[in-house]
């Protein structure tokens, strides 16, 4: 839901007096409001998008045993032997490199394997689950150089046709 601001709410800031364009409910609309100022040729260097009502949110995606926390390890250590492999390739010439990326690649994985399995074990069960945190905020406000605010609202008409 887009709410255009005709009044002058003026925030203040270190740089600039700011004033709220308009109110979104989510970041989608906002991004979306400040990409039409954009292909309205608006100066969007001189907005900003400012969450409000900010809020922690943790998306639990499953349960966290021993064997997955191995498997999460052995994953990030494949990928850290990879990175290894690749500055050892620097050094190595010929068909030699492909032994040294499979050997960084699976040591990587075992040890990450290792890692992970002790590393959930040692917590002795106390976060049994994966999860995945995010930031999310309550309304989103597009925010624009007091001095813009008159050719921001005709750009945003303009562009809403």
């Amino acid at each position: 839901m887009m709410n255009i601001q005709n009044s002058q709410d003026i925030r203040t800031s270190s740089a600039d007096r700011l004033v709220t364009l308009a109110r979104f409910d989510s970041y989608a609309g906002a991004q979306r409001l400040v990409d039409q100022l954009s292909d309205a040729k608006f100066p969007v260097e001189r907005t900003r998008i400012v969450g409000n009502g900010i809020r922690s949110v943790e998306t639990v995606t499953g349960r966290l045993t021993k064997g997955r926390a191995a498997l999460y390890g052995a994953g990030t250590g494949a990928w850290f032997g990879l990175f290894i492999a690749l500055l050892f390739a620097i050094f190595t010439l010929g068909p030699v490199w492909w032994g040294v990326l499979i050997t960084t690649v699976l040591l990587g994985a075992v040890f990450g394997a290792f890692a992970g399995f002790v590393g959930h074990w040692v917590t002795g069960g106390r976060r049994d689950f994966s999860s995945i945190s995010s930031l999310e905020a309550a309304e989103y406000e597009v925010q624009v150089d007091a001095g813009l605010h008159e050719e921001a609202l005709r750009a945003a008409a303009q562009s809403a046709r």
